[in-house]
């Protein structure tokens, strides 16, 4: 049931105090709101009792250390997440207006994309100096959970939500998945292409359960009636390049994870039946949500870098210039 709060609620309740509100359920955290905030722990306990004797309505609960946010609460969450993203906006156009370039872009991605993501803020960052950023790396099923509580003004993803969650998502670069092995590796002396059923007698390296590449993988494999030897399950694409150089086992990997090494490093890219699965990069937010003035630009700004993108990923793999 939707909580609908009385007129007096605009003369007596503060900017500031839904600013507090927002903080302390958006980190969970009274101590963690007051650092962000910088403001004294005890400041913002007064303040969140003021403000729930404004409403007359009880807006979170403390169960021990855990904060649990009430019906009232979550409703009044989500009017102040819009009523500072509306005044992080006018501050963005009124600098504007003064021949500045001032915002804040909170960006949520997926583990993969923190191979893309840094260097598209970078260049967002020179074309725009005033810009403050906010990443948060999360695996696939995080993020999710990330768009359903409205957390971030966009999201980079590899996969699109299905039916976790409403979302509009916009394509802006490639996001091709190679098999990847130790530089050397007998496969790499074999005729190409190698048959995809050679691939699942070797000890392979997934990534954990939630993680959009294993999804797709997995799912080719299943296609074709087979299922990889999963010797080893680990939690980054860092772990997995480094668990792949040592030579214990294969893995499929985004072509952009080798973006440091370069093609010349420890590992190198399999020739591979059914590779390169080709999949995008896309931005996500949830459906009908209104971007600000700076998320708006950085989408329009990353999508622009395509033809960059593409070539940087032909750098690092040349074959991959037969398929994108």
């Amino acid at each position: 049931m939707k909580t609908t709060f009385s007129k007096p609620l605009f003369r007596h309740v503060t900017f500031r105090q839904l600013q507090i509100f927002e903080a302390v359920v958006r980190n969970a955290s009274f101590t963690k709101a007051a650092d962000e905030l910088f403001l004294a722990q005890p400041t913002i306990s007064l303040q969140m009792k003021k403000l729930a004797q404004v409403l007359g309505l009880p807006l979170i609960e403390q169960e021990g250390r855990d904060v649990r946010v009430t019906d009232a609460g979550q409703d009044l969450f989500a009017a102040c997440q819009e009523v500072i993203r509306v005044f992080e906006n006018l501050e963005t156009q009124v600098a504007d207006h003064k021949g500045l370039r001032r915002g804040k872009l909170r960006l949520g991605v997926v583990t993969t994309a923190k191979y893309i993501a840094p260097e598209l803020l970078a260049a967002f960052g020179e074309r725009y100096p005033g810009i403050q950023f906010a990443m948060k790396v999360s695996n696939r099923d995080e993020i999710i959970q990330r768009i359903q509580g409205n957390e971030d003004d966009l999201y980079v993803m590899g996969q699109v939500p299905d039916d976790e969650v409403e979302v509009e998502a916009i394509p802006f670069a490639p996001n091709p998945l190679a098999v990847m092995a130790q530089h050397g590796h007998p496969f790499a002396r074999r005729p190409p292409p190698l048959p995809l059923a050679a691939i699942v007698e070797e000890p392979f390296l997934a990534r954990e359960a939630g993680s959009g590449t294993r999804h797709a993988y997995l799912r080719l494999f299943a296609e074709k009636g087979l299922k990889p030897n999963i010797v080893m399950e680990l939690g980054s694409n860092e772990a997995i390049k480094h668990s792949v150089a040592s030579g214990l086992g294969i893995s499929i990997l985004s072509v952009h994870s080798l973006a440091l090494e370069g093609a010349g490093g420890p590992i190198q890219i399999l020739d591979v039946e059914g590779f390169p699965i080709l999949r995008k990069w896309y931005l996500v937010r949830p459906r009908g949500k209104r971007l600000s003035l700076t998320a708006q630009k950085f989408l329009e700004f990353s999508i622009a870098q395509e033809d960059f993108i593409t070539r940087r990923l032909v750098a690092l793999w040349p074959d991959l210039s037969r398929y994108l």
